[in-house]
């Protein structure tokens, strides 16, 4: 079984992250199409990707064993 430290959160986030903006443009969106980030799912998806990549970033330094240097 590997280790938490070693799994690639960030790739795990962008992914989940970039799905996750992918439905809620589909759910939730901008009727108007006057929401310049959520009117498209072509800035919807990357803005996702890209917080969700963050956040994955944060589950590994968590993740991660702190050495007593």
């Amino acid at each position: 079984m590997k280790k938490l430290s070693n799994i690639p959160w960030g790739w795990i986030g962008a992914f989940l992250g970039a799905l996750g903006g992918f439905l809620y443009w589909k759910e939730i969106g901008c009727v108007t199409g006057t929401c310049p980030i959520k009117s498209q799912w072509q800035t919807m998806v990357p803005y996702g990707a890209l917080l969700g990549y963050f956040g994955g970033g944060i589950l590994k330094d968590i993740s991660t064993p702190k050495s007593d240097a």
